[in-house]
């Protein structure tokens, strides 16, 4: 099994951690021991929490000295003419093995077609050849630039995190259901089962209020291009690391053994290069 997508943050002095001021409940230090603690993978992904090389050089040492953590989605400047040197540069680091992906969280800027910049299109193309898969983070005003980005880089593979983010505790559906059913015609597209009961309601979500958003994803997508991610720490905002498993397990009962396998492990090993392996 693969937890295709969580965090760390260790120590909340070393860096500006601005995202996080008003979520009081996971404001605090998460370790590594503390995922060991709580998570049944056999590995698992730790993904970039803010725009800074130092962290992705941090969370590649900690990947090198921890074997649960086979892979690491990092950061770096997308828009910099150099972008393949700084790629280089975060591979020639202690733990540069485990690179994985580069992320750059589209939602938080504000210019809702940020994807699109030509700079942006460049950037992500370079992460392309180098071999490196881009995850992509957005809200609703984000889509279209998302679907634009994929059909910009066909050769690239980029990982829609969160499954696109869908208003769950709106009861918003089908604006979003639109977007997923274009975004997965695009072949080179995957998506994370993940981050879904933070978008419910955080005090009152059922496994019920879930199901109709995994389903979609599911059928747009296949289970040969969804993986699970817990989104942990941040999931615990809502739910804890066994709930939010437990639910994934759930709404993904009906697929066969073998499908569940890709959802829950083989479809991360063809989204990100592994231990330097792309299905």
């Amino acid at each position: 099994m693969i937890d295709a997508h969580h965090h760390l943050w260790e120590d909340l002095t070393r860096r500006d951690y601005g995202w996080l001021a008003g979520l009081g409940a996971i404001r605090r230090p998460y370790t590594v021991d503390d995922l060991a603690e709580v998570t049944p993978a056999d590995r698992t992904i730790l993904v970039q929490t803010v725009p800074t090389v130092e962290e992705t050089e941090e969370f590649l040492a900690t990947a090198a000295a921890t074997p649960l953590i086979a892979g690491v989605v990092g950061w770096l400047d997308l828009t910099t003419p150099d972008v393949a040197d700084r790629i280089a540069a975060l591979r020639e680091a202690p733990g540069g093995d485990t690179l994985v992906g580069i992320r750059h969280p589209a939602q938080g800027e504000a210019d809702p077609d940020w994807l699109r910049r030509p700079d942006v299109v460049r950037g992500v193309r370079a992460v392309a050849e180098a071999g490196l898969t881009f995850d992509v983070l957005v809200l609703p005003p984000q889509h279209q630039a998302a679907i634009a980005l994929a059909d910009a880089v066909p050769g690239a593979r980029l990982v829609l995190d969160h499954a696109g983010k869908p208003a769950i505790a709106a009861g918003g559906y089908a604006p979003w259901a639109g977007f997923l059913t274009e975004l997965a015609a695009r072949p080179n597209v995957f998506c994370k089962l993940s981050g879904l009961v933070t978008e419910a309601d955080w005090t009152k979500w059922t496994v019920e209020d879930l199901r109709p958003y995994a389903a979609h994803v599911l059928t747009s997508f296949g289970p040969d291009r969804v993986m699970f991610g817990s989104d942990w720490p941040v999931c615990e905002l809502a739910a804890t690391y066994a709930q939010v498993y437990g639910s994934a397990r759930t709404v993904t009962s009906d697929l066969s053994p073998s499908e569940q396998d890709e959802v829950f492990g083989g479809t991360a090993t063809r989204a990100y290069p592994i231990s330097g392996h792309v299905a």
